[in-house]
């Protein structure tokens, strides 16, 4: 375990970095989304590249005790940036 106010080592700055660069472009697809909307060619490209090719069809389920389905693809999508919960699965 590292002295607490040391700098992180070369490794913890790569994931530290790593995440920060994944949650930043999650927060710009977000505000793509939200510009745009949906039916943008651009987010509907996103939304294939998240779901290998296709983007489902509703209605969407997930584990969430507050929010057990969401009618289609982009609702899911829209909660997630919302939510700021970037990387929920369904």
């Amino acid at each position: 375990a590292q002295e607490p106010g040391t700098p992180l080592s070369d490794q913890e700055y790569h994931k530290f970095f790593q995440f920060l660069r994944i949650t930043i472009q999650a927060r710009t697809a977000c505000q793509l989304r939200e510009l745009y909307g949906c039916k943008n060619s651009l987010v509907q490209r996103l939304d294939e590249y998240e779901n290998h090719g296709v983007i489902p069809s509703g209605p969407i389920c997930s584990e969430l005790p507050e929010n057990p389905s969401f009618h289609n693809f982009c609702t899911f999508s829209l909660y997630r940036c919302i939510m700021k919960q970037y990387f929920l699965k369904v």
